[in-house]
């Protein structure tokens, strides 16, 4: 059977933590639900899978390999009693992996509710000259964007929030060469480019990549015609790294670690793997290496990890 990108899914986004308990609880009071825990105490680790899941969601009650915007939190057993345990989040050096970002309906009301909540900002609404958007921390330090899907003005006096509307929206990861990432995305991952947004000011693009249908044209002042989304890539690029041949981005998996990987659901893995192959990608794990005969991974240009795995909807394979 031959592959079709236009099937395929920006399924997860991984990320380690310390403590399981308090990160899941942190994501389920973003309004995602825990739909998968796959445990693996023979290895000493269990993976935690979160996305949104109300009748509003994009994707509710599909089978997790059958989404977008996940989050998958992986625990190494032991760390949460580890006083000197602590993740790298990709904003301090080495930077890489920047940010989650969740799109919300309110954004006033639905910052006061995270902050009422007692859990930290690295940038409020109110700070800095960027009013639309604010960072808020979840308990390892990862940075989680909050962008509104309404215009600023629309909803400043609104106190209520309903959690079942957000979106898990995008993941960012730092890019060396716009050239070579977006040649890699579109040509061999199959994305397209949803949306491009140029900070000649501030010095770096950035760009958002994504599978299913474009951004739309036509969509209110000051709201991201890519809001509405969910399981998006936004690529940052900052002027000039392209240019330097020693530089380079930590990709998360060599220490100090942190985010692991983002990963995309494929319709029919073999086949997919193939034309991976014959697209002369660098491999971090082909299907056949190891035990596990179910995932593969793909190295984007910056060596970034991709996991790729079966949409068991299209062609079930595995039966986690």
């Amino acid at each position: 059977m031959a592959t079709d990108p236009t099937k395929y899914k920006l399924n997860h986004s991984m990320i380690r933590v310390k403590d399981p308990k308090r990160s899941v609880e942190f994501y389920e009071f973003l309004g995602m639900k825990l739909i998968n825990k796959i445990q693996n105490p023979d290895a000493n680790f269990d993976l935690y899978f979160l996305a949104y899941d109300s009748p509003k969601a994009v994707s509710h009650g599909n089978h997790w390999t059958d989404r977008e915007g996940i989050v998958e939190l992986t625990h190494n057993y032991g760390t949460e009693n580890d006083p000197d345990y602590k993740i790298a989040n990709g904003n301090t050096d080495p930077r890489g992996f920047g940010h989650l970002c969740i799109s919300v309906d309110n954004i006033q009301a639905a910052c006061q509710r995270i902050e009422d909540a007692g859990y930290k900002f690295q940038k409020k609404l109110t700070d800095g000259k960027m009013r639309h958007i604010a960072f808020a921390l979840d308990p390892d330090g990862y940075w989680v964007e909050v962008v509104g899907k309404k215009p600023l003005e629309e909803t400043e006096n609104v106190k209520e929030t309903d959690t079942a509307t957000y979106r898990l929206n995008h993941t960012m990861i730092r890019i060396k060469d716009p050239e070579a990432s977006l040649s890699f995305y579109k040509d061999v991952m199959g994305m397209q480019l949803k949306r491009t947004h140029e900070s000649q000011n501030g010095g770096f693009n950035l760009y958002f990549l994504g599978y299913g249908p474009p951004a739309p044209e036509n969509t209110p002042q000051g709201v991201s015609p890519t809001a509405d989304f969910e399981g998006l890539l936004e690529l940052t690029w900052n002027y000039g790294t392209e240019k330097d041949p020693n530089f380079k981005y930590h990709d998360g998996n060599a220490q100090p670690q942190g985010f692991g990987h983002i990963c995309v659901a494929v319709d029919d893995l073999d086949a997919a793997c193939t034309r991976f192959e014959e697209k002369k990608v660098n491999w971090k794990k082909r299907l056949t290496d190891g035990r596990m005969k179910n995932i593969a991974f793909v190295l984007d240009p910056d060596g970034y990890w991709i996991e790729v795995v079966q949409n068991e909807k299209l062609k079930p394979r595995s039966n986690w």
